[in-house]
């Protein structure tokens, strides 16, 4: 998340550098009237905590006289009332903020290539030399199709289109590369390795910033029952509650729905839910929404390793923190019908070796380089061509503030594709994530966050299976792959 102060004091100028580098027009009127109601109510606030302390002081010294007191109660006792509205606005006001604050990308950084997509990238080294065949080179799904290898079919009969089914010599290489990838990762790069929970909490989500932007492209899954334990006199109390505008009492009456149905209550009326209540037609799917229970299934691992110093502050001597896992992933990844679908390219499901690193700020953006490195090691070690791409404004993601996209040479397609992706994105997420260390003066600081692919086992596979292919269909086994494969040098 942004820092808030720049949206505060620096509204026009954050505005100016979001619209020239991410092509996002922020809502600026809209901020700027949430900002003064913001401060109005602050204000008004503060006034009325020092009319109650000062008419307070005034009963008392009214009382030692034995003067009369009823009106200067009677204003007191208005106050308390004035106060807990403005505490309900107030967190409206902050609710609605926070809506619109978490929607916004960071701020990419200079020198990062300013354009609309990935055709304003700017090649950083390119490694390593295409080979050249003597026989027309097949892609990765002719390849696959050799002896039920690669099986989408029976993928999509289990679950769905874009699932795939890896089997026999194939399925071992697959789980070769992993391990190797971990090996190197963490024998020789210094990465701790860690396994992780795959189904995680919203609160996780929003840490890293996979939530609110890129609901609809997650996999969620709803825990516990959506069949509401609610009776007729309870949903006719609720109508009841919201057409006096009773907020409390409607509170307490979804809380008493939430508790007979063994979900979570609510510790207060969120603004979008009290709005969402007024649509009679929809009362019940809007309590389904909103109290049920709801968790994730990661999109990469990078969600549930970053989130592991969440709410932390970090002694300096730990950072850097170099952690790896591997982890199936799940996202409804977007790509060209046709192409992209076909084969392991685009999955709903997929396996990543992923790097996190915890930096001190000041060292960030080297640790991006190493990491970068990390992950090209990878290709090294396999022999495979490949460039590393600095990626253009515009075909950032949501929180990174620079990346480093390293594409593999696929023979099968004659072009490169992306493997790796290698991300800094400063304090965004630690700010999300409340992820700090007590800096050289003493005082919490946010730390930056990295991550980055190192790199994704399919697209691995796949590259592999397209380098290494030979003409009767069989695949070579690179050198770095055989103390995992049982010496194996070829599969066939």
């Amino acid at each position: 998340m942004l820092d808030p102060a720049l949206l505060r004091q620096q509204l026009h100028a954050t505005a100016e550098a979001l619209r020239s580098t991410r092509g996002l027009e922020l809502p600026v009127a809209e901020l700027e009237a949430l900002e003064q109601a913001r401060k109005q109510v602050e204000t008004e606030t503060q006034e009325l905590q020092a009319a109650r302390n000062r008419l307070s002081k005034e009963i008392g010294q009214r009382k030692a006289k034995g003067e009369s007191v009823d009106a200067l109660l009677a204003e007191s006792g208005a106050i308390p009332a004035k106060l807990a509205a403005n505490e309900t606005r107030l967190a409206e006001i902050k609710d609605q903020l926070n809506a619109i604050q978490q929607r916004i990308p960071n701020v990419p950084q200079a020198g990062v290539p300013i354009g609309p997509d990935a055709e304003a990238n700017v090649e950083v080294r390119r490694v390593g030399t295409p080979r050249v065949f003597d026989f027309t080179p097949k892609d990765h799904i002719e390849l696959g199709a050799r002896h039920g290898w690669l099986d989408a079919e029976s993928g999509a009969r289990l679950s769905g289109a874009r699932f795939t089914v890896l089997r026999g010599q194939l399925a071992h290489l697959h789980r070769a590369l992993t391990q190797f990838m971990l090996d190197l990762h963490t024998q020789k790069h210094g990465y701790l390795e860690v396994n992780v929970p795959l189904l995680v909490l919203p609160e996780t989500m929003q840490g890293t910033g996979q939530l609110p932007k890129f609901e609809e492209d997650l996999f969620e899954v709803p825990i516990g029952t959506r069949q509401l334990a609610m009776n007729g006199r309870a949903l006719d109390a609720l109508r009841g509650a919201l057409a006096r505008g009773d907020r409390e009492d409607a509170l307490a009456l979804i809380n008493g729905i939430a508790g007979e149905a063994g979900l979570q209550t609510l510790g207060r009326m969120p603004a979008q839910l009290w709005e969402d209540l007024h649509k009679p037609e929809a009362l019940v799917a809007t309590l389904h929404r909103w109290l049920w229970k709801r968790m994730y299934l990661i999109p990469t691992a990078e969600v549930s390793l970053t989130n592991l110093v969440r709410d932390s502050v970090l002694d300096p001597e730990q950072l850097p923190m170099r952690m790896t896992a591997h982890s199936p992933c799940f996202r409804s990844e977007a790509g060209a019908a046709g192409r992209d679908t076909r084969g392991m390219i685009r999955q709903h499901q997929f396996e990543k070796v992923e790097l996190v690193q915890i930096a001190h700020p000041e060292h960030s953006n080297a640790q991006l380089e190493e990491m970068t490195g990390h992950a090209e090691a990878v290709l090294h070690a396999l022999e495979l061509p490949y460039r590393t791409m600095l990626l253009c404004t515009g075909d950032m993601g949501f929180s990174a503030a620079r990346t480093y996209d390293i594409e593999v040479w696929l023979p099968g397609q004659q072009c490169y594709r992306e493997i790796s992706s290698c991300s800094n994105c400063e304090s965004f997420q630690a700010r999300r994530m409340q992820t700090r260390f007590k800096n050289a003066a003493g005082k919490n600081e946010l730390v930056h966050t990295l991550n980055g692919s190192g790199v994704a086992v399919g697209r691995a596979l796949i590259a592999v299976m397209e380098n290494y292919q030979n003409a009767d269909g069989s695949i070579s086994v690179p050198a770095a792959l055989r103390p995992y494969m049982g010496g194996a040098e070829l599969i066939r």
